[in-house]
Parts: C-alpha cells; sequence; structure tokens
C-alpha cells in the first residue's frame, strides 16, 4: 500500500486527508474485500496503518451504530474493567447483567415483559430462538425465508438461505427447516407487479405451503428480519408484514424478529419491527448491543422459557464488560438521539441516494430505511438482472478513494454509516461514492 501509489484526495473539505489510490482492478476477492489495515478508529472515520484517513460508511457491519470509541461506552467499560472482568453469569448473579436485562425488557416490543438470555453473536442468539421455540411449543419445524441471514452456525445457519457458499460442504444443517420466498418486491420471485407482490408472498403460506407440504401445527417458529440484511437490504411491504403476524398467530407459531442487523436504532427506530406495528414473540440482537464488545441477546416473551435448568446455557454470555458497554450503548442512543438522527439523516441519505441514481443508469433501487439504505446496481433497469461484478468494482472504487463501503446480496451496497452521521459527511462521501461509480463504469468490460 504505502509503495507506488500516488496519494490522492478522497475526503473533501478544508480538513480534507490523503488516501492511498490503489489499482481497483489489481483486488484480490478473498476473505477480505479490501486491502484496508486498520489503525486506529474514530467517531465515523478509521486510519490505517498508512496514516490514510476513511470515511466509514460500514460502521463494522452495523456494529458500532454510536460510532468508533463513543467517550461514554468507553467509560462504561473501563469502570467494568476496574471491578472484575468475569464471573459466569450463567449460574451467578451481578449486577450489571441484571439491569440489561431489566433495561432490554421495558424497551423491547413484545406482547408482554421480555425475559432475556445472552449470547456472544448473534448465530448464538438464533440458536437460543431456534431451541426455545422447539422446547415451548412441542413442534418440530421451522419457517424461514430465502434470501434470510440468520447465522453460520449450524442451527442458524439451517434458516440462512442468502448464498450457497454458506452452505457448501458443510451439510445436512439441522432438519425441519423450511424455506419461502421473501417479499422482495423489486424483484418478485412470483413475477408480480409490485402492488400484489408482497401481500402474495404472505398469502401463498397459507394457500399453497400450509395446504400442499408444511402441517402449520408442526411449525415452532417463523424467523423473519423485518429488514433482510445480508439478503440485499430488502425492505417488505408493511402490509406482508402485518399478515406474517397474523398468519403465525391464528396458527399458534411464534414469530421471531431478527434484529441482528436492524436494531438499535439503525432504521430510525430502536427496532425496525416498531415501523411495522407488529409485536412477536422472541426478539433476537447482536452487532451494535455491544458497540463493538461480542455480546447477543435473545429476548422472549413472558411465558417462553426452558423451565429447567441447564436445558441452555453458555460460559460468557452477558460477560459484565460487554454488559456495561451495551448499557452505556442504549444510553448513549436514547440521551444523545442518535435514533432521531438516524431518521432525520435517513431520509437525507435517501434523497442523495436517489439523485445519485438519476445520473447513474446501473442504479436500478434505492431502499432502506434509517441509516439502513442500500443502492442495487444492475444491468438494465428494464430486466432488473444484478449486476454483481459492477457493484463490487465499485465498492473497491470507493474503498481507494477513502470511503468505506460493504456489498450484500445478488448487486447491491449498503450504506450504514454511524448513526451520528452529520449531513456534511454525508455529502462527503456521496461525492466520493459519485466518482467512484464513475470510475467502475468507465473500467467495466
Amino acid at each position: 500500500m504505502a509503495e507506488g501509489p500516488q496519494l490522492r484526495t478522497a475526503i473533501p473539505g478544508p480538513n480534507a486527508q490523503k488516501v492511498v489510490a490503489r489499482d481497483t482492478a489489481a483486488l484480490v476477492r478473498t476473505t477480505k474485500c479490501a486491502p484496508v489495515v486498520a489503525a486506529s478508529a474514530q467517531g465515523v472515520y478509521v486510519t490505517d496503518v498508512d496514516g490514510n484517513r476513511l470515511l466509514d460508511f460500514a460502521s463494522g457491519v452495523s456494529v458500532v451504530n454510536t460510532g468508533h470509541r463513543h467517550p461514554k461506552v468507553l467509560a462504561a467499560i473501563r469502570a467494568q474493567l476496574d471491578q472484575f472482568v468475569h464471573v459466569e453469569g450463567q449460574d451467578f448473579y451481578y449486577d450489571v447483567q441484571v439491569r440489561l436485562a431489566e433495561r432490554l425488557a421495558e424497551l423491547a416490543p413484545l406482547e408482554a415483559p421480555a425475559k432475556s438470555f445472552f449470547s456472544n453473536s448473534g448465530t448464538e442468539a438464533n440458536e437460543a430462538a431456534i431451541k426455545l421455540a422447539r422446547w415451548s411449543s412441542g413442534r418440530p419445524r421451522l419457517l424461514a425465508f430465502l434470501g434470510a441471514f440468520h447465522g453460520r452456525t449450524l442451527g442458524a445457519l439451517a434458516l440462512t438461505a442468502s448464498k450457497p457458499v454458506h452452505q457448501a460442504k458443510v451439510g445436512p444443517t439441522i432438519p425441519g427447516v423450511h424455506h419461502v420466498p421473501f417479499a422482495d418486491c423489486y424483484r418478485c420471485p412470483y413475477k408480480l407487479d409490485p402492488s400484489d407482490c408482497g401481500t402474495y408472498c404472505a398469502d401463498v403460506i397459507e394457500e399453497q405451503y400450509f395446504l400442499r407440504n408444511l402441517p402449520p401445527a408442526e411449525v415452532a417458529a417463523c424467523f423473519f428480519e423485518p429488514v433482510q440484511g445480508e439478503g440485499g437490504y430488502v425492505v417488505p411491504p408493511a402490509e406482508f408484514v402485518r399478515k406474517l403476524s397474523r398468519l403465525c398467530h391464528d396458527n399458534g407459531i411464534l414469530l421471531v424478529a431478527d434484529e441482528v442487523q436492524s436494531g438499535m436504532g439503525r432504521t430510525g427506530k430502536l427496532f425496525a419491527m416498531e415501523h411495522f406495528g407488529i409485536k412477536p414473540d422472541i426478539v433476537t440482537l447482536a452487532k451494535s448491543l455491544g458497540s463493538g464488545l461480542p455480546i447477543g441477546a435473545t429476548l422472549a416473551r413472558k411465558g417462553l422459557d426452558f423451565g429447567v435448568s441447564g436445558a441452555h446455557s453458555n460460559t460468557f454470555g452477558g460477560n459484565p464488560v460487554a454488559c456495561a458497554s451495551a448499557l452505556a450503548t442504549l444510553d448513549v442512543l436514547q440521551q444523545e438521539d442518535l435514533i432521531g438522527n438516524a431518521a432525520r439523516m435517513g431520509t437525507y441519505l435517501h434523497q442523495r441516494l436517489l439523485e445519485l441514481q438519476q445520473r447513474h443508469e446501473p442504479i436500478g433501487d434505492v431502499r432502506g430505511m434509517g441509516l439502513m439504505q442500500a443502492i442495487d446496481i444492475v444491468k438494465d433497469r428494464t430486466s432488473r438482472a444484478p449486476n454483481g461484478p459492477l457493484a463490487y468494482a465499485i465498492v473497491d472504487a470507493a474503498i481507494s478513494k477513502g470511503l468505506l463501503l460493504l456489498s450484500c446480496g445478488p448487486s447491491a451496497i449498503r450504506v450504514i454509516p454511524p448513526l451520528l452521521i452529520t449531513s456534511e459527511q454525508i455529502d462527503a462521501g456521496i461525492e466520493v461514492l459519485d466518482a467512484a461509480i464513475v470510475q467502475a463504469i468507465r473500467a467495466s468490460p
């Protein structure tokens, strides 16, 4: 990185920084998406080992919603480190874990006050939800959606259906999982008009799947993301979500909302499901819950529990340092109005992305909620055929110019800055993204 390439200004403005202009054609897409070696981070910026400052529109995959190294979060972590680092939280009590459980019980939009089980990740949170749903209902089957991502351990992986690479060479996963199409109205799986697509994707579950192949009385739970994440930042119609909720309720099926990526203020509300006016039975959280420290949570309404000691547990779940970070994260989100800022800046960001769409034909769709936005890169707007290679090239070009981005789904680019982003910083990022799109289009075959 330090040899050869000429330095180039990436972030416009009076405090512009210099970043290395890399040859995007030379980037090799392996397990890492770009050759960025982080040295430090603060707020909405990441600095690499060569001193290049990059504007972060990836947020650690929606982990640092409060920004990098928020002082109140760091203070809470340091204070807990001075007390104790670990006392096994599944067998013994400590105050910080109890306070976090009480706080989440107050905030979670469930039908009844929530109980919490703490783990280390979103995958583990969903594993706990799978076991709790089967245990509580006595039913063996699970319903999930094509495009979903719920994790990579074998139970959660059975629910995941966003990319074949996730399941390649590791099957079979747990049995009894049934996938149905999600309400992706931009590319309707049933080739319907968008005005009909969303509701039909809910209706077809009862009219076809329950009628012909999937006995509803055997379905323990339906897992869904209020906004599909790795599947492409797909926002379903509100009526689809409401119909799905009614369908589950009418058939005694537990509704599990995976808010691992969409939760903690990302969409302009603390939980994305609040946009749809539903109350699920179980909610799973992780990522931004700890502002960078590993913590997951499975929140279940009153009445759902294993009821037997040892049926489910772990060693590090609810670690006191992670719990302290999570409590401080909730304080920052609420007391500093970062959730409100996500709503306001999300509207502004969406408009700026629509302006990019007007200038660049390959942007087929702009979608999202709050600061969970994406642009979908297509071969042409008529067919809406995904153009994954061009999307990857745009991401690489943006990173080379000082803007961190991540792709998702077949051809989407997610735009997810920390929730404390300003309109001026959004403008700076859009300017770089604009230039990256031009560069990638010119270089494409």
